[in-house]
């Protein structure tokens, strides 16, 4: 049967194991980079029965614009596939160039960001590990919101985050991503340049950030000793005036009681000359 006719049942394309089908440029079959119980779910799924028929590279910038708000593998306690994961197994099975990619990634990506987020999950799933760092990496710029959304709920995520989860982590989407190697070994092996971040130099920024830490230590530590001068200085002016103060009631008390002594003898010596 001709290749671009469309059956009923897609079961065909996982019965045959992509024996007819071409592998993808990472070497993997597309019938089989997703788990068995995930395909299982999707086909039976009614939004891929519904939408998913008859879907060209063209159409799919349609369906996603329609009907992709969130980004997920699987929800629920029953865990049916989203919209965004049955997209992602329709472009396993449409298998579209890198020209349909860079209009998903660019034009498309600019206005509709689910697009580029499911663009980029199908480069992460099909493409060498070059040219995924070299495709991927320009994206974690994109600062747009994405809702996701899985088993435990909704809740906030990024462009940029989405794309460093797809680079860094095993699985997303309740897909097992194939293991990339590091790219310090790519880079070693000549096939990547050194990334430049935006951010500049991390070592560079480490050092300043030392540098800066010590300067207000040292700061701190210098208020600290002015602290102490202050202190002491106030306690041995608490003392002067203490003793001062102490000293003046000594004398006070001092010619109080000579005051008294020179009464008493005034007052004897009178009383001796009434006598006489």
């Amino acid at each position: 049967m001709p290749s671009d006719t469309h059956r009923a049942d897609e079961r065909r394309f996982l019965d045959e194991r992509g024996s007819s089908a071409s592998l993808a440029p990472n070497g993997l079959n597309p019938a089989t980079i997703m788990e068995k119980a995930v395909r299982e779910r999707i086909i039976d799924s009614y939004f891929w029965k519904e939408q998913c028929f008859g879907v060209n590279e063209a159409d799919i910038v349609d369906r996603v614009v329609d009907h992709v708000s969130f980004v997920g593998g699987t929800s629920g306690v029953t865990q049916k596939p989203t919209p965004f994961l049955c997209l992602a197994f329709k472009l396993l099975q449409l298998a579209p160039g890198d020209a349909v990619l860079r209009e998903y990634l660019s034009f498309g990506g600019d206005r509709f960001k689910y697009l580029r987020a499911l663009a980029c999950f199908y480069v992460r799933l099909t493409r060498r590990a070059e040219n995924v760092y070299k495709v991927l990496e320009p994206f974690l710029e994109d600062k747009r919101k994405l809702r996701r959304k899985g088993r435990a709920g909704t809740s906030l995520t990024y462009v940029d985050q989405f794309v460093d989860d797809l680079l860094t982590k095993d699985r997303v989407c309740a897909t097992s991503l194939w293991q990339m190697p590091k790219r310090e070994i790519l880079e070693d092996l000549e096939l990547l340049e050194a990334r430049i971040s935006p951010l500049g130099d991390i070592e560079d920024l480490l050092e300043d950030d030392d540098v800066e830490m010590n300067g207000e230590n040292e700061d701190a530590g210098s208020d600290s000793d002015e602290g102490l001068i202050k202190e002491e200085q106030s306690d041995s002016g608490r003392r002067r005036s203490s003793s001062g103060s102490s000293g003046r009631r000594d004398s006070r008390s001092r010619d109080r009681s000579r005051s008294r002594d020179d009464m008493d003898v005034d007052r004897s010596n009178r009383s001796s000359g009434d006598e006489r």
